[in-house]
């Protein structure tokens, strides 16, 4: 049994290749980087609008909004991964140095920081820890089932609250 769908997506970013190269080049994406968000936009396209006759009738323009959308999320994904490697090679250099007063000062700052994190209010809180640990407000929003406006608003409220009970402990 063939697929009816796969030719009409194929032939849909065929049609829209000028408006998904602007998108690639926009993000600076490579080849390789553009093949992902191709595939990832294949996937979007088909979840979203399964039957043929939908697919057919896309314009250009949503086609590249779901390709900048697909290229932000790998671009995220990648400094997400960044990120934590960059505080692994951290953790790394400061276990490796001679003062053993250093990571006794390091856990304890981690210590009150996860102390105050832990005084928020629970939206809050719950906000400021997935953000702490790499998502961004939307993946929150996404993840909590909040709306984008929501999880915005409690992150930034919840990290301004952070700041000033760290403030008031002296850490800045």
């Amino acid at each position: 049994m063939s697929d009816p769908v796969s030719p009409l997506l194929t032939g849909l970013l065929a049609r829209c290749a000028a408006k998904i190269r602007m998108a690639a080049a926009r993000h600076g994406l490579s080849a390789v980087e553009l093949d992902e968000v191709l595939q990832e936009t294949r996937i979007r396209l088909w979840k979203t609008h399964g039957t043929g006759e939908k697919i057919d009738r896309l314009p250009a323009s949503y086609v590249y909004q779901t390709v900048a959308s697909a290229a932000i999320d790998l671009i995220r994904r990648r400094r997400r991964g960044n990120r934590h490697q960059a505080l692994d090679e951290v953790t790394e250099r400061l276990e490796a140095t001679d003062d053993p007063d250093r990571g006794v000062d390091q856990r304890e700052l981690g210590e009150r920081i996860w102390a105050a994190v832990a005084s928020l209010p629970p939206d809050r809180r719950v906000a400021v820890r997935m953000y702490l640990n790499g998502y961004n407000h939307v993946e929150v929003a996404d993840r909590l089932g909040w709306t984008e406006a929501r999880a915005r608003n409690l992150v930034y409220r919840g990290l301004a609250d952070l700041r000033a009970a760290l403030g008031e402990e002296g850490v800045e």
